[in-house]
């Protein structure tokens, strides 16, 4: 790992860090279930992020696969949260 490198990691996931706790207040103090919602969104997106962080720094396949799975749950857990709100229900 070059110096570069090891001196943007720890800057990241430190910005990550408090991305994800701005994100975690705004999930417990937000006004409005929409808010709520967008935060446990990108609370998902962070979580993505934080998991490429460091799989570039560990150099490790398994962080990405990780992620790719977080995607794919967040997605399906916002599209569902996003329906029960406008229907009530998840299955219609």
């Amino acid at each position: 790992m070059n110096s570069l490198t090891a001196l943007a990691l720890p800057a990241a996931v430190a910005m990550l860090v408090m991305a994800m706790l701005c994100c975690a207040w705004r999930l417990v103090r937000g006004p409005t279930r929409v808010d709520r919602i967008l935060a446990l969104d990108t609370l998902y997106i962070n979580t993505i992020a934080l998991l490429v962080v460091g799989g570039i720094a560990y150099d490790s396949v398994l962080y990405f696969e990780g992620a790719l799975i977080i995607a794919l749950l967040g997605f399906v857990g916002t599209v569902a949260l996003t329906k029960y709100l406008l229907n009530g229900e998840v299955i219609d």
